[in-house]
């Protein structure tokens, strides 16, 4: 690497840190200022904060990651070319893509780091983080869902009418298993409790009717113990569940929520997809921002950095469409998640080819 790609590497990678820096403490002084009645209310020690905190700043820091560097790469551009650094450069003979590929440089570490962390170390931190606000910030949570299913095997599928996630108890409970379309036997209890002793349920005045050739067969019972594919974690709150899952416990849940045939399977695909795909809008930004920034306006600085945060703000609209579209089920998860990615890789591509070099 030549002494000017270092330069522009080490300019960069400083504004970087510089504005990640302000705006997460920026961040985390809205979000105490907003929690502070709840700290007091709950009569947490400093200790307690400080240690919510400490999960709460790696992640914030990764969400604004994308644009934190999209703003440095804006600014650092923007300063060497109102200071005709840029032009000096290119006058040498080297081309803009030269300059681009010192950011590029910055971008793939941030882009690499950024993966590691949200794939593996800031999930192990959200199962604390998340934990926290829900006992002390969050209303206490009660499962109201009304005739819930699942599918806990490949031909079984579960039934209860209501559940209480305080008592650990389910009524009206239906048990189906099925061999093709043909229903093989049907379970119905009053009741079913979880048993954590025996990691268990036990249902409670049972009735099981298997569906012979010839008739049928009748059994009944006060009690009966079974073991479903589905236990007391599944009625409890799933506030930011998704954040807590590391990418490898993120594909084992979506199998198992595949195999049950949930409802909410796309929550977590959704997550999975922005994990895989932010490392491609950090290096997709920052080269945006070169190019954006990269002549020189009779507006000054402050020009190209309101054009930059321009673009940001369109990025960032643009993120949160697609996401609501693809949460509500109207684009398939993996395309909305990675269309502002391709909107903003064209407008890259049309703005190198069209701006002067």
């Amino acid at each position: 690497m030549s002494i000017l790609n270092k330069y522009i590497l080490k300019k960069f990678l400083k504004t970087f840190l510089f504005v990640v820096v302000i705006m997460v403490l920026v961040v985390v002084v809205i979000d105490f200022t907003e929690k502070n009645h709840k700290f007091i209310q709950n009569k947490l020690s400093w200790n307690d904060i400080i240690s919510y905190y400490y999960g709460f700043i790696p992640y914030i820091t990764s969400l604004v990651t994308p644009i934190t560097a999209f703003i440095a790469t804006v600014y650092v551009t923007a300063q060497l070319s109102m200071r005709s650094e840029l032009i000096a450069i290119l006058s040498t003979g080297k081309s803009l893509f030269s300059v681009i590929r010192s950011f590029f440089v910055g971008a793939v570490i941030i882009a690499s780091l950024s993966f590691v962390l949200n794939g593996w170390i800031i999930p192990h931190l959200n199962k604390d983080r998340v934990s926290f606000e829900v006992m002390y910030i969050k209303s206490p949570y009660y499962f109201s869902d009304k005739n819930v299913h699942f599918k806990v095997s490949e031909n079984s599928y579960l039934y209860l009418e209501r559940y209480d996630n305080n008592m650990e108890i389910g009524y009206n409970v239906t048990l189906e298993n099925f061999d093709g379309v043909k229903l093989k036997s049907k379970l119905f209890a009053r009741q079913i409790i979880w048993k954590n002793d025996l990691k268990k349920w036990r249902l409670k005045s049972w009735r099981k009717r298997d569906l012979l050739d010839r008739g049928e067969k009748i059994e009944d019972g006060f009690e009966l113990d079974t073991a479903l594919l589905v236990g007391p974690s599944d009625f409890d709150n799933n506030y930011r569940l998704s954040e807590t899952f590391t990418m490898s416990e993120l594909d084992e849940f979506i199998k198992l929520q595949t195999l049950r045939g949930a409802d909410d399977i796309d929550l977590y695909k959704i997550e999975k997809y922005i994990r895989i795909a932010q490392p491609f809008t950090v290096i997709l930004l920052v080269i945006l921002g070169v190019i954006i920034a990269s002549k020189k306006s009779r507006q000054g600085t402050g020009y190209l950095i309101a054009l930059g945060f321009a673009f940001a703000f369109a990025f960032i609209i643009s993120f949160v469409m697609s996401r609501a579209f693809a949460e509500n089920g109207s684009i398939n998860p993996l395309i909305a998640i990675w269309l502002p990615n391709i909107i903003f890789g064209m407008i890259t591509i049309y703005l190198y080819r069209v701006i002067p070099k």
